[in-house]
């Protein structure tokens, strides 16, 4: 039993150390990247270059936060609203079975196929033309698979019996799930949110074939744009002197400044709607 115990202990030791190892590694790298990017960047991030029109990135800073707006807001309600569906109200049909395949398979499709897919739907056939709104819904439809999974995860995770508690003192399916499983579930339907808009902020075929290349300031969601990833592709594409990288750097690190200050927003706001839910 001795032998048995030491063992364990012996074993437990190295999967820590593994697992230290891979936490150290993880974060170097990103802490790597990070100093890659701003030490590059250093002489030209500055505040003229993130609020100028025709020599900064403000107009392509609107561009990206007006097509991550319109996309999370289609993609979130749709989204939730299927992963309670297959979670609370679905079984294991043949039907529900074909839709968990047809969301996986969803998930797996090349980002250049959304993009032919939104500029033959959205527009061309809707007639948006290359648009904000004609990338918002391409990308909504690529954050779904995101979404969806992540959020059905989570309410999967909730107890059984919380649900039987409150569905025992007289509650409706439909209060039992709005006050009694969304509310826990909330923290990964935060995740859920998260990765979506990483990945509709790090895109780029799409929104290069539904929202276009023009530097413009967008006054609509009707009109084109030039999202960051987009002009960044276009700096390191046309770059001859080492400024133009130094650029391209600069670039990078506002676009990985604007994914941490929307994904901390985000968090704000759904601890708000979690705070205000439970005093309900």
């Amino acid at each position: 039993m001795i032998a048995f115990n030491t063992k364990r202990k012996i074993t437990d030791g190295i999967m820590y150390v593994f697992m230290s190892l891979g936490l150290i590694g993880v974060v170097s790298a990103l802490m790597f990247i990070l100093i890659y990017i701003f030490s590059n960047s250093a002489g030209f991030l500055n505040w003229s270059f993130i609020t100028g029109i025709e020599t900064g990135i403000l107009p392509m800073i609107v561009t990206t936060l007006l097509v991550v707006l319109v996309s999370i807001s289609i993609a979130l309600p749709v989204g939730i609203a299927t992963a309670v569906y297959l979670n609370e109200y679905s079984g294991n049909s043949k039907y529900v079975r074909i839709l968990r395949l047809a969301i996986d398979t969803l998930a797996g499709i090349p980002s250049i196929i959304y993009g032919l897919f939104g500029l033959l739907i959205f527009s061309r056939m809707m007639g948006f033309g290359q648009s904000i709104i004609a990338g918002g819904f391409t990308l909504s439809i690529m954050a779904l698979p995101v979404i969806i999974r992540t959020t059905e995860e989570s309410l999967k995770s909730i107890p059984d019996a919380v649900r039987e508690g409150s569905l025992a003192v007289g509650a409706t399916k439909f209060q039992t799930i709005r006050h009694v499983v969304l509310p826990p579930a909330l923290p990964g339907i935060i995740t859920a949110v998260i990765l979506a808009i990483g990945r509709m902020v790090g895109e780029s075929a799409p929104v290069l074939l539904t929202v276009g290349i023009s530097r413009n300031l967008p006054r609509s969601i009707f009109e084109s744009g030039r999202t960051l990833t987009i002009h960044l592709y276009h700096l390191t594409s046309e770059a001859i002197n080492p400024e133009d990288f130094n650029m391209a750097f600069a670039t990078a690190a506002v676009l990985i400044i604007l994914v941490t200050l929307i994904n901390t927003a985000t968090k704000i706001i759904t601890l708000k709607f979690r705070k205000n839910a439970s005093v309900e």
